[in-house]
């Protein structure tokens, strides 16, 4: 599948800039453009694997949360949801995922010959966690809402540390914040249905 990363970029940044207007979105986008936001995967060896995975995976979170949302509260879902929160939320809930990826190698063999190949590893220096480490990042430069943060924070589901841990918060935000419920199927669903492993 061959993917043009310079459109992607455009088209993030487009939607971006057309929902997005809240006081430090504009340092915020600096920000991931001078970072590997654009260039990144989205996982070492899962989904989107490799380099610009995260852009694609981003934007096919935003549009599946919208289409989710439409088909859950009608054309009008945006008196429930903002377009503001769909793209805060669908743009913007990996941004853990910033700089901490790096390239290694190790040996495969390939037409009985040994080759070193790269593949992707992870070194985080902000082990804040995931969901949580993003809603601390975008905080940094613009005030989110309740719910933004909520459906960032949580948009792990099942799969998030604190739930592996043992923790029933989740619960209580997905009775609480229904979009965050809606938005982890999103995220889900992105990852296993539009994204090679």
């Amino acid at each position: 599948m061959e993917i043009n990363l310079e459109e992607k970029k455009k088209e993030f940044i487009d939607i971006y800039n057309k929902y997005i207007k809240r006081d430090g979105a504009k340092e915020l986008l600096e920000f991931l453009t001078k970072s590997d936001f654009f260039t990144a995967p989205a996982s070492t060896q899962f989904h989107s694997a490799y380099s610009g995975g995260l852009l694609v995976h981003s934007l096919n979170v935003f549009h599946r949360f919208e289409s989710a949302l439409r088909n859950e509260y009608g054309e009008n879902f945006t008196e429930k949801v903002s377009m503001e929160t769909v793209a805060i939320c669908g743009l913007l809930h990996d941004v853990c995922k910033i700089d901490i990826y790096k390239v290694d190698y190790k040996n495969k063999k390939v037409d009985g010959n040994w080759v070193q190949v790269p593949y992707y590893t992870t070194e985080d220096s902000l082990p804040y966690g995931h969901g949580e480490k993003s809603v601390y990042i975008i905080s940094g430069y613009m005030k989110l809402t309740r719910v933004e943060a909520m459906i960032i924070n949580w948009h792990m589901g099942g799969f998030d540390a604190r739930v592996k841990g043992g923790s029933y918060s989740i619960s209580e935000a997905y009775y609480k914040f229904p979009s965050a419920v809606i938005f982890h199927t999103c995220d889900m669903l992105a990852t296993y249905l539009d994204e090679e492993r």
